[in-house]
């Protein structure tokens, strides 16, 4: 398991012109750490990335920062995705046909049952019950290139739960729809 010392140049290059959807540039600098640990480290965690990083005294950071920078500071998905979509735009035009692809794929998740989404299904795999998210993704390919345009985690279906409180509150008379229907 090799150190990361630094953000490679390949990543801080393409990461470059993502700039602009982070306020700060001390988030923006977390958020190219844990992008460059997710390709390179072996752990994808961000305790990790953290612990594969090797920064001099005044570049020092907590993972409690890079966690903040990650998944608290306030930047936008949909702004990250148009500008993402914008670059993968100027690639592939002028390239020759183009095909879309979506896919469904169950993101198992077998010791967390809390996890927003999760959802508890047959693992025909290992020949037992497990929790899995569905996620959603497309992306855009031609002859050269395949590029993501698309992650969506498919939210929960609650319609279980609606139809019970539906029938817990059920009413005998309802006076204000019978007057709705008279006008």
């Amino acid at each position: 398991m090799l150190p990361l010392v630094g953000i490679p140049r390949t990543i801080a290059k393409f990461l470059e012109s993502y700039r602009k959807v982070f306020r700060k540039e001390a988030g923006f600098k977390h958020v190219s750490r844990y992008i460059s640990g997710l390709l390179i480290s072996p752990n994808k965690t961000v305790q990790g990335i953290y612990s594969q990083l090797v920064l001099n005294e005044e570049n020092k950071v907590s993972r409690r920062a890079m966690h903040e920078a990650v998944f608290e500071a306030g930047w936008q998905y949909e702004k990250l995705m148009t500008e993402h979509r914008n670059k993968i735009d100027t690639i592939h035009s002028g390239k020759g046909r183009e095909i879309i692809a979506l896919d469904w794929t169950f993101s198992y998740h077998p010791y967390s049952e809390k996890i927003f989404g999760a959802k508890s299904a047959y693992d025909y795999v290992n020949r037992c019950w497990s929790c899995y998210q569905t996620v959603v993704t497309a992306v855009v390919s031609n002859h050269q290139r395949l590029d993501g345009i698309a992650v969506e985690l498919q939210k929960p279906n609650h319609e279980k739960e609606e139809l019970i409180y539906l029938n817990e509150t059920v009413k005998e008379n309802y006076e204000q729809m019978e007057q709705v229907r008279e006008r």
